[in-house]
């Protein structure tokens, strides 16, 4: 299943949200450099996040991180999401608080995935725990818009409408078995489940915190 399409704001422009896709893009094929020492470099490792030789680097590699991608498909799938479900936070919480709120989340993410693997050597790339923080603030705010999925099953392909609150906590649990399945010897793999899990909870806990009084402007 793959989600395609919400109820989204109308006459509304995501400004905020278009960046960070540009952005992202922008990144992936005109900065990033697909090596393994530029990736070490600019990914967020754990095992070095905690020594004292790469600080301050360690804080940088947090925002470089969330802007490289594994692969293609790392990319698209990424900021198909966030096309889909990023406008209605921002359209919640205006241009500038959504940015912050964005980065606050990535941050969250890959901080909870560094304190449950301190010695892993393995660098941590891609928009997900940030992502991941924007589907959690969508089910808090929006749990009842209709996500519109494509299925496919061999040759029968057809689209479905899902309630957010299916779709996404389902999404969450999903997160939430490979998560601690990843902390079982031998499976540890090379997806950061906790950076997802630790951004959609951040995102949940934390969109009422970021969402503008009434007095203050839309655009905050």
């Amino acid at each position: 299943m793959i989600p395609i399409a919400d109820e989204s704001p109308r006459g509304y422009t995501p400004f905020v949200n278009y960046g960070l896709i540009a952005l992202n893009i922008f990144a992936y094929f005109f900065w990033q450099q697909h090596t393994e020492q530029f990736i070490f470099t600019y990914g967020l490792v754990p095992a070095k996040f905690f020594s004292p030789d790469y600080q301050p680097f360690a804080t940088f590699t947090i925002f470089t991180s969330m802007f490289m991608h594994g692969g293609l498909g790392h990319l698209f799938g990424n900021m198909l999401y966030l096309y889909i479900f990023g406008d209605n936070i921002e359209y919640t919480l205006g241009h500038v608080r959504y940015l912050f709120f964005y980065l606050t989340a990535g941050i969250a993410a890959a901080l909870l995935q560094t304190f449950l693997a301190p010695h892993s050597t393995i660098p941590m790339v891609g928009a997900s725990g940030a992502i991941s923080g924007v589907l959690g603030a969508y089910l808090l705010k929006f749990p009842r818009n209709r996500i519109s999925l494509l299925i496919f099953f061999f040759f029968f392909i057809d689209i479905i409408h899902v309630p957010a609150i299916i779709v996404l906590s389902l999404w969450f649990i999903f997160q939430f078995v490979n998560g601690w399945l990843s902390l079982l010897p031998g499976l540890q793999g090379g997806v950061a489940w906790f950076a997802h899990i630790g951004g959609f909870l951040a995102g949940f806990t934390l969109v009422k915190v970021f969402e503008p009084r009434k007095h203050w402007k839309a655009w905050l």
